[in-house]
């Protein structure tokens, strides 16, 4: 009898408490990894992928850093990677280091390449050389 009330009173505990014998996740695990973490590209790069030059341009004008790297990767990386030929062109105008590797280890070139950017590869070879 008493096996049996023990039994029933967890069963109503762990029923109360809202215990799944599906969970995976402790409390303590769920409040190390939050669900909610946003990462994004900024608005600059975004303009670069989508080859948006006017728009690019003006960040420019406005003090944007040529360099500043954005999900690990910096503009000229973007640039090499999606072959926007003329944005490349006028990052390295504006002072884009040419052999900066992203996080990864990849230059704008292996970018390029990656991706048989064939243009941007044509460019980036000239400005290393300059």
């Amino acid at each position: 009898m008493k096996k049996t009330i023990l039994t029933v009173t967890a069963a109503c505990m762990l029923a109360v408490t809202g215990v799944c014998a599906n969970e995976t996740t402790s409390t303590f695990e769920a409040d190390l990894h939050p669900a909610t973490i946003s990462v994004e590209i900024n608005s600059f790069c975004k303009a670069i992928v989508k080859g948006d030059v006017e728009t690019v341009k003006k960040l420019i004008e406005l003090g944007e850093d040529v360099n500043q790297k954005s999900l690990g990767m910096a503009p000229i990386h973007f640039a090499a990677r999606y072959n926007q030929t003329e944005i490349l062109e006028l990052l390295i105008a504006n002072g884009a280091n040419v052999k900066k590797r992203c996080d990864k280890g990849y230059t704008a070139k292996k970018y390029a390449e990656l991706s048989n950017a064939v243009e941007a590869m044509e460019i980036l070879k000239l400005a290393m050389k300059k």
